[in-house]
C-alpha cells in the first residue's frame, strides 16, 4: 500500500464533508496514496491482506460516499466492475480490454477537431473518453 500522511487524508475527508472514521481512512489512503484506478474488489482484498476487518458493503458505501463528494471518481467503464480514480482532474483513459486495466491519457495528448452541438437548453459538463486496446 502506498502511504501518505493519515492527517493529509483526514483533513482532506473532512474539507470534503466526510467524517474521517477508521475504515474510511483506510481505504482512502490505499486509494490515495497514489495516482491509480481500482475496483472496490481490489480495495477489499488488498485491505484485507493487510488484515483489516472490512466488509464489502463498507467499502462500497465508502467509495460511494468519496466519489459523491468528489474525492474521487466513479469511472463508467466497460466491465464488469466500476472502477474509482484517485485522479479527479480532467483527464481520459486507455483500457485493456482483457485485463480491464486503465491507463490516464492526458488531455492535452487528445484533439477534438469537431463536436456536435449539444441539444437545445443543454451546455458540456465534460467528455468522458475511454481508449480500448487489445495486445497483439
Amino acid at each position: 500500500m502506498n502511504l501518505i500522511d493519515t492527517n493529509a487524508i483526514a483533513e482532506r475527508l473532512r474539507t470534503a464533508g466526510i467524517q474521517p472514521t477508521s475504515q474510511r481512512l483506510k481505504i482512502a489512503s490505499l486509494l490515495l496514496g497514489a495516482p491509480q484506478h481500482l475496483t472496490a474488489e481490489q480495495i477489499l482484498v488488498s485491505l484485507q491482506g493487510e488484515g483489516v476487518r472490512v466488509s464489502k458493503a463498507t467499502v462500497y458505501n465508502t467509495l460511494n460516499l468519496f466519489a459523491e463528494k468528489g474525492v474521487i471518481r466513479q469511472l463508467a467503464a466497460e466491465g464488469d466492475s466500476a472502477w474509482f480514480d484517485s485522479n479527479t482532474e480532467p483527464h481520459f483513459h486507455f483500457q485493456d480490454v482483457e485485463t480491464g486495466a486503465l491507463t490516464d491519457l492526458m488531455p492535452q495528448e487528445v484533439r477534438f477537431d469537431r463536436l456536435p452541438p449539444p441539444p437545445p437548453g443543454t451546455e458540456y459538463a465534460g467528455i468522458e473518453l475511454f481508449i480500448r486496446l487489445r495486445r497483439v
